[in-house]
């Protein structure tokens, strides 16, 4: 594929989640393609409801495409494709039809300045409902937001409830602890102005737990977008649900190993794949025929639920299998998730929901589940979990690729992107056109997979030195087989590269920026606002103290720093509590830093590099200031 025509291989970042997620629930052998049989439902569930016989004109096309060969099967890239000329035909009468029949969907026009005139975005209610709940139930009795909650039973108000940011920062907290530092949350006597620090401090943050918030800002949110809630709230959601299906919050998780794999081939596998084999684990030992292959239809009749309730619940919760009883799947649905309230679990659903499908919903039902009773036995010796769970690093740069909306989600490091596919996303990212995508192979054959991605592979590693990347040592091979060294090398030079590059951009002087001018400006940037701190390289000892990364802050910002709430440095726990305090205050005034405390306190110095780096280039970003938010 061409370069020009990149966007019709790279998702665009609306239903992004729906359609990496359901084409892994309809990939059920893991081979990297459905059955052309499957199309039909496959589009079903990302919202295009179409006819047969339009389905069966798809496949024609596709088929006209490759010389006229039998189409049997769909791969991601052209689930891809056919999804991005269906929304870009959305004014077609079939698709226009569908939308408006579509139940419980909510339409709402011209949404987003950054959308086309005359486009349209679903909401779907039932997800306003669900995690309106969900705050409510778990950030209810939090003190700092009595005058938000409970929101509406109806999640009507939940829109305007974000609009100060304040709600929006304790969600992400919620899920990741310690992601924002509470003391940086303007939480009083709030002005238009700090409640865009506010939300400007959620977004940054929430990009740098692994949200893609490309065409999202503070604005936005302070317009509270419905579709642009929703898609963030999911996202934050879903990445709290999803952090605790680790072997270090749940050990038992090796009992769903299979026989002939290691517990590493399971630890690659996506969330919702460990879900699915969780779910079919306890169905066995439940001594029941059904098995589940996706949260959609096999999860309708409610039967797979009331069977997996009754396995995982307590003796004492009184959990029956009272819901088979019922014939009216409504009421079976209802019965059942009285079942999961006896075990504090009815979060996420109501009885429609469970009827309909609604795949984000039913996963987030079950990831709760998994984290309140996995019902896993503990392994017979303690597991030895390195090189099992990832790494801080490994998680900083997954984070990062999956801010900048690269498709498929990055779940493992390695085996991701062991084909090449996220790699070449980056590149582009960096130099638009880099990349001849016609040279990329994005589908694989059963026969030559391996040599294509290696092909894949041997190609980014040659890209990789076009941009003058040092990677002496490293090739195609070392990519595809996932070596953790080699691999990280090359990702490390990507994200330095893209922040380098933005840096670039910013500045506007025609010459690339290099490390050495950033700690020039750092230093002149002290000097000139009258600070005593200075730093004489990315590994200055000074750095472990985040002094000098306040006063930078401080410098940018003049009177951002509450300087009563910074510590001499002298301790450990001095350290760490400025880290906290620096990273949470870079990301309100606008930085989008992807670095944690450790990192400063520890002085990584790649890691160091772009916290100074992201805060040079948002002293070069224009209309940041208090000035440019209207108090109208």
């Amino acid at each position: 594929m061409a370069s020009n025509n990149r966007r019709s291989f790279i998702l665009s970042n609306e239903n992004l989640e729906d359609l990496c997620s359901n084409f892994n629930t309809l990939n059920k052998d893991g081979k990297g393609y459905l059955d052309a049989s499957n199309l039909k439902e496959a589009l079903d569930l990302v919202g295009f409801k179409l006819p047969q016989w339009q389905v069966r004109q798809l496949i024609d096309d596709m088929e006209r495409l490759n010389s006229g060969t039998k189409k049997t099967q769909v791969s991601f890239d052209e689930l891809q494709k056919i999804y991005s000329d269906l929304k870009s035909r959305e004014v077609t009468n079939v698709f226009k039809t569908a939308v408006s029949k579509r139940e419980n969907l909510q339409t709402l026009g011209g949404m987003s300045e950054a959308s086309s005139e005359g486009t349209t975005h679903s909401v779907r209610h039932e997800e306003q409902v669900a995690f309106s709940d969900w705050i409510n139930a778990n950030l209810g009795r939090d003190p700092d937001l009595k005058h938000l909650l409970p929101i509406d039973s109806d999640g009507k108000t939940l829109y305007d409830k974000v609009k100060d940011g304040i709600l929006l920062c304790k969600i992400i907290n919620h899920s990741c602890p310690d992601t924002i530092d509470e003391r940086v949350i303007n939480k009083k006597n709030l002005t238009l102005y700090t409640k865009h620090e506010n939300l400007t401090l959620a977004l940054n943050s929430s990009q740098a737990i692994g949200c893609n918030v490309i065409n999202i800002d503070a604005h936005d949110l302070a317009k509270g977008k419905p579709h642009l809630v929703l898609g963030l709230l999911w996202q934050i959601i879903r990445i709290g649900l999803f952090n605790q299906i680790s072997l270090e919050h749940c050990p038992g998780l090796v009992q769903l190993v299979n026989r002939g794999e290691e517990m590493s081939d399971l630890m690659k596998l996506s969330p919702e794949a460990i879900l699915l084999r969780w779910v079919n684990y306890h169905l066995e030992r439940a001594g029941t025929n059904r098995r589940i292959s996706n949260f959609t239809n096999d999860i309708k009749d409610s039967e797979i639920y009331t069977q997996l309730l009754k396995q995982i619940a307590p003796l004492d919760a009184g959990v029956t299998l009272e819901a088979l009883m019922k014939t009216d799947l409504l009421e079976r649905a209802e019965v059942m998730l009285k079942q999961a309230d006896k075990i504090g679990c009815r979060s996420f659903l109501t009885p429609n929901d469970v009827t309909d499908g609604v795949y984000k919903l039913n996963v987030a039902f079950v990831a709760n589940l998994f984290n309140n009773h996995p019902a896993l036995d503990q392994p017979d010796e303690p597991l030895e979990i390195v090189n099992l769970e990832e790494t801080r690093e490994e998680k900083t740069y997954r984070n990062w690729m999956n801010s900048m909306g690269v498709s498929p989600y990055v779940n493992w490091l390695y085996s991701d992107l062991a084909d090449g596919l996220i790699i070449f996303q980056l590149y582009d990212t960096i130099k638009n056109g880099i990349v001849d995508w016609n040279r990329v192979h994005k589908t694989f054959s059963k026969l030559k997979a391996f040599m294509e991605k290696l092909e894949n592979c041997n190609y980014a590693v040659l890209l990789g030195k076009e941009l003058k990347f040092s990677l002496v040592g490293i090739a195609g091979n070392d990519i595809s087989e996932g070596n953790p060294t080699l691999t990280l090398a090359l990702v490390w030079q990507l994200m330095r590269a893209y922040t380098l590059t933005i840096l670039t951009q910013l500045a506007n002087t025609g010459h690339p920026v290099v490390e050495k001018q950033i700690v020039e400006w750092v230093n002149t940037k002290l000097k000139e606002a009258g600070k005593d701190t200075c730093i004489r390289s990315f590994q200055d000892g000074s750095v472990s103290t985040a002094l000098p990364i306040i006063d930078l802050i401080d410098s940018i910002q003049p009177g951002s720093i509450n300087y009563s709430q910074v510590l001499d440095g002298d301790t450990p726990e001095d350290k760490t509590a400025n880290a906290k305090y620096a990273i949470s205050m870079a990301r309100k005034i606008g930085a989008k830093i992807y670095a944690l405390p450790e990192d400063i306190t520890e002085v990584k110095q790649k890691m160091v590099m772009t916290v100074f780096a992201c805060l040079m280039a948002r002293d070069y970003i224009p209309n940041m200031g208090a000035k440019t938010i209207s108090e109208e």
